[in-house]
């Protein structure tokens, strides 16, 4: 009996899979971000994708930090074939060898790929930025009626125990320090400026999700702070009232990611997918969905979603402040530490 009920059972799914229009062996695993950005990844990307190939995309839905995991978990038999990671992340994961080069021949629109958003070392391509998001100043509209100019506000007497600005646990915390030490002019390699001015703010919190950002201004428990555009338009889209502003002197940024996993199951496949997301048109839907900033040339949108785009209505690319992820990467267990010491414990 129990091999005629293996017989059977293996019967019935050879029968599904037949039946089946795509298989998971046949279909691309993609990682990609959780919530409204997984939905625009997958409306953007991965329909027009499937609808051009017929292949089916699997989404594995993480954090960057939680897919490079996964990616080294895997290094000697990976199933993604495809990841989305953050700036700053993907460079650990070339570094860790999970990787391997996007090539030109296999992703012919990087030729309208922005110089600025295709990342290479020694060994080639490993990334390709798909939009660009930035941390700007965020405020409750109802509180302040004239848009904030500078970073410098944070500071004023009348925002005492209403602000809110990234800690380190926040992907955006460290780049944030290395953004403060460029507008103060804070002696090169030397952040002690820069924790001595944090440690007179006075903040209602320092936040160590996006979410528990955009959870203190809808609460009103922040009425100003750091905020990436994404999350504060997001806001906004719901009725809040939220504003946000690019101050004089700019805005932090950094951009989400493609990127081919070494010995992808399905390459060919993969490659494709990347050169999708380097269209005009998806990189335009990202734009409308995530007011990403596109990463691809000549992309135009309306002048509403122009204005929320990481630079501002009139800006570009070039107003924003790129790190060197590498150097963040390379103090970054330093500053968590004088973080933990001097600002979390005061």
């Amino acid at each position: 009996m129990a091999r005629i009920r293996g017989l059977v059972t293996a019967s019935t799914l050879m029968v599904a899979a037949a039946l089946s229009p795509v298989s998971a062996q046949e279909a691309l695993h993609v990682a990609w971000y959780g919530g409204n950005w997984g939905d625009a990844f997958k409306a953007c990307v991965a329909d027009p994708f499937t609808k051009a190939t017929g292949v089916a995309v699997i989404p594995e839905v993480g954090t960057s930090t939680v897919t490079l995991a996964k990616l080294q978990q895997q290094k000697s038999a990976p199933t993604i074939d495809v990841a989305w990671m953050d700036g700053g992340v993907s460079e650990l994961a070339q570094a860790a060898g999970v990787l391997d080069p996007i090539t030109e021949a296999g992703v012919p629109n990087l030729a309208n790929t922005l110089s600025q958003a295709i990342y290479k070392d020694g060994t080639g391509i490993y990334a390709v930025g798909t939009g660009y998001y930035s941390l700007g100043l965020t405020y409750s509209t109802k509180e302040i009626k004239t848009p904030p100019a500078s970073w410098n506000d944070l500071w004023k007497p009348e925002y005492a125990d209403a602000v809110t600005i990234p800690s380190p646990a926040n992907s955006s915390g460290v780049p944030f320090l290395f953004f403060l030490h460029k507008i103060w002019n804070a002696p090169a390699g030397d952040f002690k400026p820069v924790f001595a001015k944090i440690k007179t703010l006075k903040p209602a919190l320092f936040f160590d999700s996006s979410g528990a950002a955009s959870n203190a201004f809808q609460s009103g428990e922040a009425v100003i702070g750091a905020h990436f555009n994404v999350g504060a338009f997001d806001l906004i889209a719901k009725g809040l009232p939220i504003g946000f502003t690019v101050p004089k002197e700019g805005v932090w940024a950094t951009d989400a990611r493609l990127h081919l996993v070494k010995n992808a199951p399905r390459k060919a496949m993969a490659l494709k997918f990347i050169d999708t997301a380097q269209t005009a048109e998806a990189s335009k839907c990202l734009a409308e969905k995530l007011y990403l900033g596109p990463s691809v040339k000549g992309v135009t949108v309306a002048a509403d979603v122009a204005r929320k785009l990481p630079w501002g209505e009139n800006g570009s690319v070039d107003k924003l402040y790129l790190l060197d992820w590498n150097d963040v990467n390379a103090r970054r267990a330093e500053l968590v530490d004088t973080w933990n010491r001097e600002i979390a414990r005061k």
